[in-house]
């Protein structure tokens, strides 16, 4: 006969058996009291020793119930701990030794939660390379809304991958199967632009000697992206308008509305706010397209993704190469004001000036990479001799636990400094080891 099993939530199970022993404690005194008083017998110690029965029992059994539910979190901590992605992140922390046991269980589960956070990131979105706490911030809020229809709006500055974001929406949604239609707002002229979105019949207008499908009707049933519809003329915003709200449109010199199921990714560099208050893009069409932003940061912000990038583009690139140590320094400091981009196009020059498949500083773009000349650099933002020995300091910190993949032992070794001495100034810096 097959035996049944209840499962019952830790929730219920605890509080029941306290319940049950302060019910328990209560009516045993009750009890006692009531039989010392008809035999008119002094209740002082009977209570006093059931108190103590009571007592006893209650914390073995808080002593075992403890005792049951930390040896499974004991034995992970034991496991955990001899991982090495762990263990990395746990050179240059002995000196600091948890105050409770508690507080070191959070940590270790923190630091599982950071790397299964990674390898999470690096399994569903190999296209993106970026293991930045900001970055895996924009890799979660895609996993939350890809399997959605809500629509999507990416902001961020020229060069962030604000197309990649949109392209791995698309392929973790339900609409997968489905056509991806772009279209880049800036690159089509104002007049063609309706035509090209909405298609356009026969002789509607002067050069349309046939029909022409717009690019809703291709992408019916799928997903559009609109790149950079900041700078859409505001005719043009009213006829998207109505194809959210409607989920309708007509052919340019077309009289039939013609009904599309599709999903809307926009993306823009603009500030919405402001165009909307310049009156250059409708508030009404703002809100509809707000629906759920996301909010690139631009790689000055996440300077912990350059060795990452570099490695990449340098990879895939048309001719193998490697950067050195002081090449790469200069890389971390620069300010990136094109962003990846720019820093992908600053390599792909860099790595076919190269004669020997080693990047030096000399081979980087000098009207890319003005940190050629760090000291006019600095003194033009104003910058203190600490505050340029601070920028240095963390650059080369970057750079040698970048080069020994995130060991801070050994990359205290190639800093020639003890292993606290770096721990304390990651501190500083916070650099996400």
């Amino acid at each position: 006969m097959k035996q049944k099993h209840f499962h019952i939530r830790l929730y219920i199970i605890i509080p029941v058996i306290f319940a049950g022993l302060a019910t328990l404690s209560s009516i045993g005194a009750y009890r006692i009291t009531e039989y010392c008083m008809q035999q008119k017998l002094d209740i002082t110690w009977p209570v006093f020793f059931w108190a103590l029965i009571v007592g006893t029992v209650a914390f073995f059994c808080g002593l075992m119930i403890t005792y049951l539910i930390l040896r499974p979190v004991k034995k992970f901590m034991r496991k955990a701990k001899q991982l090495p992605a762990l263990a990395r992140s746990n050179h240059g922390r002995n000196n600091r030794k948890p105050r409770d046991e508690l507080e070191g269980i959070a940590h270790v589960f923190e630091q599982v939660t950071n790397v299964l956070s990674k390898i999470e990131a690096h399994q569903h979105f190999p296209e993106i390379i970026g293991q930045s706490k900001a970055m895996r911030g924009i890799l979660s809020q895609i996993m939350k809304v890809a399997p959605t229809d809500s629509t999507v709006l990416i902001l961020g500055d020229s060069g962030t991958g604000k197309e990649l974001v949109a392209t791995s929406i698309y392929r973790h949604s339900l609409r997968q199967n489905r056509p991806l239609v772009k279209l880049n707002c800036v690159a089509i002229p104002e007049g063609l632009l309706e035509s090209e979105l909405f298609g356009h019949e026969k002789g509607s207008f002067t050069g349309a000697s046939t029909k022409k499908v717009g690019k809703f009707e291709l992408a019916n049933g799928g997903t559009i992206f609109l790149d950079e519809i900041g700078d859409m003329p505001l005719n043009t915003q009213a006829k998207i308008l109505r194809v959210l709200q409607e989920k309708e449109f007509e052919r340019v010199g077309g009289i039939r509305s013609i009904k599309v199921d599709v999903r809307f990714i926009a993306a823009t560099n603009k500030n919405f706010e402001d165009i909307v208050k310049e009156g250059r893009f409708r508030e009404d069409l703002y809100y509809r397209l707000n629906v759920f932003p996301i909010h690139l940061p631009p790689l000055k912000e996440r300077k912990e993704d350059i060795p990452l990038l570099v490695d990449h583009f340098l990879k895939n690139g048309t001719k193998s190469a490697r950067v050195s140590s002081q090449a790469l320094q200069l890389l971390m400091k620069y300010s990136w004001p094109g962003n990846v981009r720019e820093l992908q196009n600053s390599l792909e020059r860099a790595a076919v000036m190269c004669e020997n498949g080693t990047i030096e500083p000399y081979h980087l773009p000098a009207n890319s990479i003005s940190t050629l000349n760090s000291f006019d650099m600095s003194a033009s933002q104003g910058l203190s001799l600490d505050e340029q020995l601070s920028e240095i300091e963390q650059g080369m910190i970057i750079e040698a636990l970048h080069r020994a993949n995130g060991l801070q032992v050994k990359a205290a070794e190639f800093l020639g400094i003890n292993q606290r001495s770096l721990w304390h100034r990651i501190k500083k810096y916070s650099i996400d080891t």
